[in-house]
C-alpha cells in the first residue's frame, strides 16, 4: 500500500489554512497584534480558527507517522541522520499540535487581553520558528537519507527548505527574518509530498527482498 502520510502533511495543513481564510469574519492577528485584536479574531471567527487548528492537528499526526518512514530510510545512511529525523520530526509534530491546542483554547475560553496575547504569541512561536527548526531537520534527513532515490530538484529544494527552517528563529532578532518561516515550510511540504511515497515504496521493495 502506498504511504500517503507525506502528502497528507501538506494537504491537511493547507486545507485548514485555506478553509480558515474562507470562513474568517475578522482578520487573522499578526504576530505584532495587540490583545484586543487577538480576542476579536478568536471570538468573531471561531469556526475559522477551529478549522485551522484541526488542519494543524491532522498535519501533526501525519508528521509523527511520516517521521517513522524518514527515520527508517535515514538509518540506512547513518545513525546521525536517523537521530536527526526522529528529533526533528518529534519537535515538528509536538510544536504544531501545541499551536493547534492553544488556538482551540482561545475559541473556547473568554480570556482577558493579556492572556489572549500571551497564548497567541506562544502559539505563533510553537507553530512558527520552533516548528520550522524541527521540520527543517526532518526535511534535511529526508533528502540526505534518500538522495540516491530522489530527483535532484527534490534534494536541492529540501536542503534549501531545511536551511530556511533552521534560520527561522532569527525572527526574534530581526523581524524581516520571519519570511524564513514560510520559505522553509512550504517548499518542505512539497518535498514531503513528492519524496514520501517514493521512499516508502523503495523501503517496501527492499523489505520484500529475500
Amino acid at each position: 500500500m502506498t504511504d500517503l502520510t507525506g502528502p497528507l502533511i501538506g494537504v491537511s495543513f493547507l486545507g485548514g489554512v485555506g478553509g480558515a481564510i474562507a470562513l474568517a469574519e475578522t482578520p487573522f492577528p499578526r504576530p505584532w497584534a495587540d490583545g484586543a485584536e487577538v480576542r476579536t479574531y478568536f471570538r468573531g471567527s471561531r469556526r475559522a480558527a477551529r478549522l485551522s487548528a484541526l488542519g494543524q492537528t491532522a498535519s501533526a499526526v501525519a508528521l509523527a507517522r511520516f517521521t517513522r518512514t524518514v527515520a527508517r530510510r535515514a538509518a540506512t545512511r547513518s545513525p546521525a541522520l536517523q537521530r536527526a529525523a526522529v528529533a526533528g520530526g518529534a519537535v515538528a509534530a509536538v510544536s504544531l499540535a501545541t499551536s493547534a491546542a492553544l488556538a482551540t483554547t482561545l475559541t473556547l475560553r473568554d480570556v482577558d487581553d493579556d492572556t489572549a496575547l500571551r497564548m497567541s504569541r506562544t502559539a505563533f512561536v510553537a507553530g512558527g520558528p520552533v516548528h520550522g527548526v524541527g521540520f527543517g531537520a526532518l526535511t534535511a534527513a529526508l533528502v540526505l537519507g534518500g538522495s540516491a532515490d530522489l530527483p535532484r530538484w527534490v534534494v536541492v529544494t529540501g536542503l534549501a527548505s531545511a536551511v530556511c527552517g533552521a534560520g527561522s528563529p532569527l525572527y526574534f532578532l530581526w523581524t524581516p527574518a520571519g519570511w524564513l518561516i514560510p520559505a522553509g515550510r512550504f517548499p518542505g511540504l512539497v518535498v514531503a509530498a513528492v519524496a514520501g511515497p517514493l521512499l516508502a515504496s523503495r523501503l517496501a521493495t527492499v523489505g520484500s527482498q529475500p
